[in-house]
């Protein structure tokens, strides 16, 4: 192996170290171009203002506009059909940079935070359940109003995600990103994804504790979201904005199996609320939002309530409405939710969340016993198994949305049933092999393993039937 003598954040040599692969070179570039990436992230952010701001100042469009034609219908597009389902698989793909590089509330609430008040984070703000609530909350609230179609709830819903965030940073922490650490509604869903990424900022133990014992004294790092660079392990945190790359000599942008950190790192510690998250979240909840205004049983639900109704004599809910930030309300487009429509569309989504979680939930807890007696650890690990599933239905959910953009302006995008097949069945084996390698850790009995594994594959039935139904069945 070439070694050579590589300098520290600092500038000072740590010898003995390993000559740097291209991804190390890559993270070292970006800890260098520090300044170039905040030019980046402002423009970034001027975009966004743009595509959040001007869409709602400017007439709904009609329906002979145009992705191409039309800024309120592009802006749409870019919001639902390109960011959101593509920032999922970049995450998936390279860790969370698009939080530390390119994500204008970061960008923001870190700016804020440099010149804010900078108190101390209040305890009751570190409770691990916000991001799963601020999901959930986010995304009823988004279907209640329409976010993917009108330009009105997005900037309401991004736009005062951004106040937030810039408000907490104002009164919060010191050019650090507390609203990212703690509170925004996508930064769970990232942290899960960030944690099947082939790339990760390694932290190498020996070479940090060589840096200590030479008595080196490197220069601080600003870690904006507050990760403990000594003791990270995984990627899940981690901004992947490249600051710390080359610290203490001990810091480098390397790749890493896909499956490593869910298997040898995400059962060291038991997080309860990122089991809420995938079980009832995103194999539940998520699947609801996506599927109300395709179901069946949504429209026999409605049909049942209004005849009871309208048999009572109750008739003020089929035709009570509520302002558009309230429920949809939109009569020049045709397309007004009553009030009866708005509650039995909540009722849907936390249904079908609550159903295909407990299911996903009473098998995962069949999957652990078969291990052994209950150990809350490994119960927990082996829901960490579901995020491939779970990500890959999101992803579908979501580009479903970039599909029927495209179509209804006559842009045709082939074999999408069987991509969406191909990426289930791919989903569902990579889950079932994460499964299977978690179970060797807790066990060396094949029988044990082979029956925690069938009832794992239970576990991921209730999603893939709820998907199918909805891209096939329906």
């Amino acid at each position: 192996m070439t070694i050579r003598i590589i300098p520290d954040i600092a500038g000072r040599p740590v010898t003995g170290a390993p000559l740097p692969d291209v991804w190390a070179r890559i993270g070292d570039w970006l800890q260098i171009h520090q300044r170039t990436i905040r030019t980046v992230q402002w423009g970034v952010v001027s975009v966004y203002a743009v595509l959040l701001i001007v869409p709602v100042l400017l007439p709904l469009p009609d329906r002979t506009a145009y992705l191409w034609s039309n800024l309120a219908r592009f802006a749409q597009f870019v919001f639902w059909g390109i960011w959101w389902p593509f920032v999922l698989v970049g995450t998936a793909l390279v860790g969370r940079m698009w939080c530390g590089l390119l994500c204008p509330e970061g960008s923001i609430t870190e700016f804020a935070s440099g010149h804010g008040l900078g108190k101390a984070t209040p305890k009751w703000m570190t409770w691990p359940g916000w991001p799963t609530v601020a999901f959930a909350s986010t995304t009823l609230y988004g279907q209640m109003t329409s976010v993917y179609q009108y330009p009105r709830p997005t900037l309401l819903i991004l736009g005062g995600s951004t106040a937030a965030a810039a408000l907490v940073g104002y009164l919060y922490g010191r050019n650090k990103r507390i609203w990212c650490r703690y509170l925004c509604p996508a930064g769970g869903v990232f942290a899960l994804f960030a944690k099947i990424a082939p790339l990760h900022f390694r932290v190498e133990p020996a070479l940090w504790q060589r840096s200590q014992l030479a008595r080196e004294k490197p220069g601080p790092v600003n870690c904006a979201p507050l990760v403990p660079l000594r003791t990270m392990r995984g990627g899940s945190d981690c901004h992947m904005c490249g600051r710390c790359s080359g610290f203490r000599g001990a810091i480098r942008l390397a790749r890493r199996s896909p499956n490593h950190e869910i298997v040898h790192v995400a059962g060291q510690t038991a997080k309860p609320w990122e089991t809420v998250l995938i079980v009832f979240g995103l194999m539940g909840l998520a699947l609801g939002a996506f599927q109300w205004s395709a179901s069946p049983w949504f429209v026999a639900a409605k049909q049942w309530a209004a005849t009871r109704l309208a048999e009572a004599g109750i008739l003020w809910p089929l035709d009570a409405t509520a302002p558009w930030w309230a429920l949809t309300n939109y009569p020049d487009r045709n397309d007004v939710l009553t009030l009866l429509d708005g509650t039995l569309l909540v009722a849907y989504v936390v249904t079908v969340a609550l159903a295909s979680g407990a299911a996903t939930l009473l098998m995962l807890l069949v999957s652990e016993r078969c291990l052994g007696k209950w150990n809350p650890s490994r119960f927990h690990h082996l829901a960490q198994a579901l995020i491939p599933l779970a990500g890959a239905g999101v992803f579908l959910g979501l580009s479903s949305l970039t599909i029927g953009q495209l179509r209804s302006d006559g842009i045709p995008v082939p074999f999408v049933g069987e991509t969406r097949a191909v990426l289930l069945a791919m989903a569902t084996l990579w889950s079932a092999v994460l499964s299977w390698q978690i179970t060797a850790l807790y066990t060396t009995r094949r029988a044990r393993r082979v029956l925690a594994l069938f009832a794992f594959c239970a576990a991921m039935a209730p999603a893939n039937t709820g998907w199918f139904l909805l891209f096939a069945a329906w």
